[in-house]
C-alpha cells in the first residue's frame, strides 16, 4: 500500500523524490548542495522530522533524508517483515544507487543502528558521522529490555496498531513542548490504519530481537567507524537513552568526538534543538 497525503508546502517545503528498491517503493527528500548528508529516523517518525535541520543546512550540505518502507510516504509492501536488518539492506541498496561519497551519516533512535548497518559496510565512503539520543549495541539496561518486552505483548501492540499509539503517547512525552497540532498532524496522516503501523509495531520487538544485528555492530562500529571524525548530540532530558548510561560507550568508540548537550532536549531532539543540531554539525562539519 502508498499512503495518500500531501504535506503542508509551508512545513515540509521540499520536493518529493522516489527511490524504486528490490523491496519496494521508498520516498525521500534531498534538498540542497555541498557535501552529503544522510538523516536516519527513528520510530515512528519519518523524514519530516529533520524538516528544520534541513532547511538550516540546505545552503552548505546535500541533505538526503529517506523515509523507510512501511514508515513516512514509503510503501508498505505485501511480503516485508520491517526488522532492522531489512531497513538496513534497504536503505544501503539506497546509497549505492545515489553513489555516495564522502557522506556523513546522522541517525537518531532506530536511526544509529540502521545508519551505522549501512556505514560500516560502506567504511571507506563515510565522511563522518553524527549521532543523538540512539546506540549501536545488544539491549544492555532493564529499562530498554522492559521496554521491548512490554511494547511487542499483546495489549500495546493492539494499542500501536490499532489506536496509533506510538503517535499519540510517544512523540508528546519524548518532546520538550508537545508539538504544535499541525505538526502532530503531520506524524498521524502516515499512519493513518492498521497495515500502515505495521513498520512502527515491529520496530520496538526489535529492540531484542535484532540481537545478532547489534553484536554485530558493537565490534564492527569501533573497529570500521571508530577513528572517523564525530559529532554527539544529546538530549539530556531523554528517557530513553539516558546521558549517564550511553554517553560514556558513545565517547569511548569515538575518541575524535565533539559532544553537544541539549540540556532541555528530550528523546526527539530534532523536534527539540534543531538549531542548535543544525549549528553543531556546520560546526563540526561545515
Amino acid at each position: 500500500m502508498s499512503i495518500d497525503f500531501t504535506p503542508d508546502p509551508a512545513l515540509y517545503p521540499f520536493a518529493s523524490r522516489w527511490f524504486g528498491g528490490s523491496r519496494g517503493r521508498m520516498h525521500y527528500v534531498d534538498e540542497g548542495e555541498g557535501p552529503p548528508i544522510l538523516l536516519c529516523h527513528g520510530n515512528p517518525t519519518w523524514s519530516f522530522l529533520y524538516r528544520d535541520i534541513i532547511v538550516a543546512l540546505r545552503d552548505r550540505f546535500r541533505c538526503i533524508a529517506p523515509d523507510y518502507l512501511g514508515f513516512g510516504l514509503s510503501e508498505r509492501p505485501d511480503g516485508f517483515g520491517y526488522t532492522i536488518d531489512e531497513h538496513a539492506r534497504v536503505v544501503g541498496e539506497f546509497v549505492d544507487h545515489l553513489g555516495l561519497d564522502g557522506y556523513l551519516t546522522m541517525g537518531q533512535d532506530w536511526g544509529g543502528p540502521i545508519g551505522m548497518a549501512v556505514a560500516v559496510e560502506r567504511a571507506d565512503r563515510v565522511r563522518g558521522i553524527v549521532l543523538g539520543n540512539t546506540w549501536f549495541w545488544p539491549a544492555d539496561t532493564l529499562a530498554m529490555k522492559a521496554f521491548s518486552r512490554i511494547m511487542s505483548s499483546p495489549p500495546l501492540q493492539h494499542a500501536i496498531v490499532h489506536r496509533n499509539f506510538f503517535v499519540e503517547r510517544l512523540i508528546p512525552a519524548g518532546t520538550e513542548r508537545r508539538p504544535s497540532e499541525a505538526v502532530m498532524a503531520h506524524y498521524r496522516a502516515v499512519q493513518p490504519d492498521a497495515k500502515a503501523r505495521l513498520g512502527v509495531a515491529q520496530m520496538p520487538k526489535q529492540i531484542l530481537a535484532a540481537r545478532p544485528l547489534l553484536e554485530r555492530l558493537a565490534r564492527d562500529v569501533p573497529a570500521k567507524l571508530g577513528a572517523k571524525p564525530t559529532l554527539l548530540v544529546w538530549g539530556m532530558k531523554d528517557l530513553a537513552f539516558r546521558p549517564g548510561p550511553t554517553l560514556p560507550r558513545m565517547r569511548e568508540t569515538f575518541p575524535d568526538h565533539v559532544l553537544v548537550e541539549l540540556p532541555r532536549a528530550k528523546h526527539f531532539i530534532q523536534e527539540d534543538a534543531p538549531d542548535a543540531i543544525a549549528a553543531a554539525i556546520i560546526e563540526r562539519f561545515g
